[in-house]
């Protein structure tokens, strides 16, 4: 074993967090190396997450544009449709995105080697090469960064085939008949809309009696609703006592209330856990939590101040605009470097189908906070964009304080909401009034009118009040 190799920054993990960490640092002109266990960069994200799911989105959401057009032509997809040819642009979409990064990389001037890394004591890290020969690292400063993998419950038997997880979903062969899903998160979710568009049965099974317990619920129940009607089922306060496969056509759920659900094949999206166990966490002086991830603080530090975990690594929500951010923040704070106040203002996406996005205070929130908080509500179906795109059904919430001055926060559900988002975001950073988006030029058609007519409702409300108290 040669000498070990000194760094200023060490990050184990190229999936987004390490990354936007790894490019941060370079950037910043330190001495840079990058560790990863795969032979690709990008992580879970790029092969079995984000990208892999986003493509099979994209394609129901165009057989479904060619559907709705069917009074022009006749369409309809065809019984056993193969799940490749609905991910045909997939690995031209993961081949792209590889060259992208490993250049970016390249042009920042960041070492990247392929092993696992497990720490030696908390300034050295040994990483291990698929040909068994070992190198070791020192740096000033660490970032943890290894993902997660589904969490799969012992008494669930995920076999890949018959019952898949999130990992393995992408890997069949043919459209199920019929889906059962457990778990209403945003994986499960993800799944079930994208299925349910695509012409297949989906039962979406969970404890709560919504889905999606972190978004406002009133977003939540056009979702469930759109879900159901495009043939989904949503079973809500139900318990799991037991799933197997009958050895011949179907999977077998038996659920709490006594209901046997039976699916041609099953998706188990219970979450996911953190990639701590080859890490030798010890010999750094660190423990996982009772979660089995690490606790860090606002800068996404350890108990060990030199060593920072970001991204799925530190808990939900597992998305990767927010990993991205604190890989970003985590390397800022090791280099005392201004880190600015985004992190208050990180968006919210979930790629249903209609989509959700969030930032800021939700109307819950706001009223535990403030008395009376306003609510300005824009029916996509009052916007024209939405009604040329026929895409009517949608909502956007704007939420402010009870003068009805201060932006507090934004909500939408449908066409485009994850896009919509930003401008709430961009808003809230700024400071901005309810009164600027009325005195804001927006194109026209856009959905991007909807924050005026939020705010015109705003407004009205504004009105009445002080008419109320005026009389």
């Amino acid at each position: 074993m040669s000498a070990p190799i000194a760094f200023d920054i060490v990050i184990i993990g190229a999936g987004p967090a390490g990354q936007k960490a790894a490019i941060q640092g370079a950037k910043s002109g330190k001495r840079v190396a990058l560790l990863e266990r795969e032979r690709g960069i990008g992580g879970s994200c790029v092969y079995r997450g984000t990208i892999p799911s986003k493509t099979l989105r994209e394609s129901a959401l165009h057989l479904d544009r060619l559907r709705r057009a069917s009074a022009a032509f006749e369409f309809s997809l065809k019984p056993d449709a193969e799940i490749s040819s609905l991910l045909s642009r997939l690995e031209e979409v993961v081949q792209t995105h590889d060259t992208y990064m490993s250049k970016q990389l390249r042009r920042n001037g960041i070492s990247l080697f392929h092993g696992r890394a497990r720490f030696l004591n908390d300034r050295t890290i040994e990483m291990q090469t698929v040909d068994g020969a070992r190198q070791h690292f020192t740096a000033d400063h660490f970032v943890i960064a290894t993902g997660s993998r589904p969490r799969n419950p012992q008494e669930i038997p995920v076999d890949h085939e018959h019952i898949l997880d999130s990992d393995s979903l992408l890997s069949m062969i043919y459209l199920p008949r019929s889906l059962a899903i457990i778990g209403g998160g945003v994986i499960g979710c993800e799944y079930a809309s994208i299925f349910a568009l695509l012409g297949v049965e989906v039962t979406l099974i969970d404890r709560a009696k919504a889905p999606l317990q972190f978004m406002d619920q009133e977003l939540v129940a056009q979702f469930v609703a759109s879900f159901e009607q495009h043939g989904g089922h949503y079973l809500g306060g139900q318990s799991i006592q037991s799933v197997q496969w009958d050895g011949a056509t179907h999977v077998v759920t038996l659920l709490g209330d006594g209901q046997i659900i039976k699916s041609e094949k099953m998706l188990v999206a219970l979450g996911r856990q953190a990639n701590v166990e080859d890490l030798n966490l010890g010999a750094a002086g660190l423990e996982v939590n009772g979660k089995g991830s690490l606790s860090v603080n606002q800068f996404c530090q350890t108990t060990a101040p030199h060593i920072y975990a970001v991204g799925d690594m530190v808990g939900a929500p597992a998305l990767a605009s927010k990993a991205m951010e604190q890989g970003r923040r985590a390397v800022r704070h090791a280099l005392n470097l201004p880190i600015g106040d985004a992190a208050s203002t990180i968006p919210i996406g979930v790629y249903t189908i209609p989509e959700m996005a969030s930032i800021g205070l939700d109307e819950k929130m706001a009223s535990e906070r403030f008395r009376n908080p306003l609510v300005g509500r824009a029916k996509f179906e009052e916007v024209a964009r939405a009604q040329i795109s026929g895409a009517g059904h949608g909502l956007l919430k704007m939420i402010a304080d009870p003068s009805g001055e201060r932006l507090l926060g934004i909500q939408v559900v449908g066409d485009s909401a994850t896009e919509l988002v930003h401008i709430g975001q961009m808003a809230l950073q700024q400071g901005a009034l309810v009164e600027s988006f009325i005195d804001n030029v927006f194109n026209f058609p856009t959905y991007a009118e909807a924050y005026r007519v939020a705010a015109l409702d705003i407004l009205g409300q504004v009105a009445k009040r002080q008419t109320a108290a005026a009389a």
